[in-house]
């Protein structure tokens, strides 16, 4: 065969179905599972017998799964922090990236154009999605649950030590130490809603330069977040907690050492 050739169907539906199974550990009850949530909607009779509904159900399924799993594992986290993580572990981006090292790529049944112009990453995503759902409708949430912790677990772990809300303000003063002999200052600049339901806005100074301020539940929380982006912005990348984000203040203190 040319290189320029489209690759040949090597292995038949019955085939795919089953190494796929081999290769991420679960054995179905019902085939006709594993076989839909394979199955692209460029070879379905139709779109409805494609994998576009099991990716949908999966979807659901994976978010509540890693939401209860990271409520569960960090009771000290806040909201947006929790939401951070989540939406990192359940990216297409992940999600294309644990299908890939299963070798899924290799049990999609896709239509012959699909295999002449190559796979997108967004096939990998979507069918890793769809397995989770005929898992779940295969053996229940518990067996759903297991399979999506058994491959996404140390996404969540990587995910929440890099985005840990507690690490940046120690994160910052390592860095501000080591590059620029000092220590980061933190500066109230900023204040919104009533004394019972009060938000801070904090910006994180060194060495005289004013990063982007964060605001927070709490004066602690906003200095964390403003921690955040001061090593963002040092690092050269965007903040990831603009003021923007937020109402703006309702009166702005003067600024304190």
């Amino acid at each position: 065969m040319k290189e320029s050739d489209p690759p040949e169907e090597a292995l038949s539906v019955e085939e795919k179905s089953e190494l796929c199974q081999q290769r991420i550990g679960y054995r179905f009850s019902n085939a006709s599972l594993v076989v839909s949530a394979l199955t692209h909607a460029s070879v379905a009779t139709s779109r409805s017998h494609s994998n576009e509904r099991m990716e949908f159900l999966g979807d659901a399924i994976l978010g509540m799964v890693v939401c209860e799993e990271i409520f569960r594992s960090y009771p000290d986290y806040l909201e947006g922090d929790l939401t951070k993580i989540k939406s990192v572990v359940v990216s297409r981006r992940v999600c294309a990236k644990v299908s890939k090292a299963l070798g899924l790529e290799e049990c999609l049944i896709v239509g012959r154009g699909m295999l002449k112009h190559g796979m997108p990453r967004s096939l990998l995503s979507d069918v890793f999605e769809a397995i989770v759902a005929a898992v779940f409708l295969d053996g229940g949430l518990e067996e759903a649950r297991k399979f999506i912790l058994r491959y996404l677990e140390t996404e969540i772990r990587s995910a929440a030590q890099g985005h840990s809300i507690g690490n940046y303000k120690s994160l910052l003063q390592q860095l501000v130490q080591g590059s620029y002999k000092g220590s980061p200052v933190y500066r109230l600049v900023g204040e919104s809603g009533p004394d019972h339901s009060k938000y801070f806005e904090v910006a994180a100074e060194v060495n005289g330069k004013r990063f982007t301020s964060a605001w927070g539940r709490s004066k602690k929380d906003a200095e964390q977040r403003a921690a955040a982006n001061a090593l963002a912005e040092l690092r050269g990348e965007e903040p990831p907690f603009p003021n923007t984000n937020f109402q703006q203040p309702t009166q702005r203190p003067q600024d304190h050492d």
